[in-house]
């Protein structure tokens, strides 16, 4: 057996593994949730948020499916309650201001706060071999602005328990800052973002508006960027990049305030954003991100995951 081979049977015995787990069910001194924690999953009116949405269902918690579109997002409601399980609908636009204002003082007024935060909303329009950056800003809109609106937003909503909050970022690992294939060719920037104690805001939005400018002149196929779905994959660096910081800004809260924030790689999942050319299916796609949302007596944040286990940024 050759090494591609070798690797190819590891990853479906893993698969089978994870499998295995998610039939466990969870014993009652793990359940740190009840029917009174709330989770809101943003784009969750198909794919993967849709999945993650039910999972946390199923496990008995009040869940918010959000979407930017009503009549879509009601439908996906509907297909769940349908299938007995009580979800609630508020329609979001993550890359809105005012949207996500509106959605937070609805989350205040209804629920008086929130326990958990999925930001899966994401968009990516390359598929297959294709590398278009025609739509950078929109890219660059919902999947790195989009998720710090959110996080920005709601973390004051954030209520105080025990176990802590917790805050799962859905990313790639095509946003990974040392992939061997696909990372930023600029070894300072690598440094620069690889280094929590330098890390800022400024810096991660400085190299997401950079690449954003050499879109706009045309210089982007040459300015040491990653080769594979260029826009996305800053986007999810970008992601990955702001946990890390989130993580560390967060290490200060007071016990019984804490906030756990990470993010998860769900792998090449079979949804509409891969054209239906991914090899997993959406409920394996799901199963890390309900997981980092569950994790019960384990405490970790500014941490990357794929397939439950953590992978480097």
């Amino acid at each position: 057996m050759n090494r591609k081979e070798r690797a190819r049977a590891e990853r479906e015995k893993r698969r089978q593994d994870i499998s295995l787990l998610r039939t466990i069910p969870y014993h009652d001194h793990q359940k740190w949730w009840s029917s009174e924690t709330i989770a809101l999953v943003t784009g969750a009116n198909r794919g993967i948020g849709f999945e993650i949405a039910r999972q946390l269902l199923l496990q008995g918690l009040t869940v918010i499916l959000t979407s930017r579109g009503t009549e879509v997002g009601e439908a996906a409601a509907k297909v769940l309650r349908e299938t007995g399980l009580k979800v609630i609908f508020c329609q979001l636009d993550v890359t809105d201001p005012s949207s996500v204002k509106t959605c937070a003082d609805w989350v205040q007024q209804n629920y008086g706060g929130l326990d958990i935060l999925v930001n899966n909303a994401g968009v990516n329009f390359n598929a297959s071999s294709e590398n278009s950056v025609e739509s950078a800003e929109q890219v660059l809109a919902t999947n790195y602005f989009g998720t710090k609106n959110m996080i920005k937003a709601l973390t004051p909503l954030m209520r105080p328990s025990a176990a802590g909050a917790r805050i799962v970022n859905v990313s790639s690992r095509l946003g990974r800052l040392n992939g061997r294939r696909n990372r930023i060719g600029d070894v300072r920037l690598r440094e620069l973002l690889e280094c929590v104690d330098s890390l800022t805001e400024e810096v991660i939005d400085r190299t997401v508006n950079a690449f954003l400018e050499q879109v706009k002149d045309g210089s982007w196929a040459t300015g040491g960027w990653p080769q594979t779905f260029t826009d996305y994959s800053i986007s999810k660096l970008a992601v990955n990049a702001y946990t890390r910081l989130m993580a560390k800004k967060f290490s200060d809260r007071p016990e019984g305030g804490k906030i756990y924030i990470n993010c998860c790689c769900p792998g090449w999942v079979k949804t509409a954003m891969t054209g239906w050319e991914g090899n997993i299916s959406p409920e394996e796609g799901a199963d890390t991100a309900v997981w980092l949302a569950l994790l019960p007596d384990q405490f970790v944040a500014g941490k990357f995951f794929a397939e439950r286990r953590e992978i480097n940024f």
